[in-house]
């Protein structure tokens, strides 16, 4: 008997734990969702199939990325806006419309020497591009 108490107190303490972590998840996206500036993005280094579901938020000179599934306030990833490069927008497509969000645009970008896919919205991408071409002089900037 005390050793089915024990393994119950155990599941309860794994449960809570689980609970707890899922509530600070949720609390930090909406968070992040809650400033002006952000929106929902996935990100995906070519070559790999799997696509890292986040929210990325505007920045003066950068573009910073947050993992949805994670507890740090810090972001995950950062793209300096002056090296950031836009090569190709496409459609989702085959498997990758089951791995990003509805209707998402896929821009395929190079920053600095790194090839890498963003998936967002059209609407998104309007906001992105225009944040791009923004830049202050001097930046080269290359939105396709």
């Amino acid at each position: 008997m005390r050793e089915l108490l024990l393994s119950l107190e155990v599941a309860g303490a794994c449960a809570l734990v689980a609970l707890v972590c899922l509530v600070l998840v949720v609390v930090r996206r909406r968070r992040l969702t809650g400033r002006l500036g952000t929106f929902d993005c996935s990100v995906r280094q070519p070559g790999t199939r799997r696509w890292a579901l986040g929210v990325a938020r505007y920045e003066t000179d950068r573009l910073d990325w947050y993992r949805t599934f994670s507890l740090s306030p810090r972001p995950s990833r950062s793209f300096a806006r002056g090296a950031l490069d836009v090569t190709r927008r496409r459609d989702a497509e085959g498997h990758e419309r089951l791995a990003v969000q509805p209707d998402a645009l896929v821009v395929e970008c190079r920053h600095g020497g790194e090839q890498l896919e963003l998936a967002m919205s059209t609407d998104a991408y309007t906001g992105f591009a225009s944040w791009l071409e923004s830049a202050p002089p001097g930046q080269n900037v290359n939105v396709a």
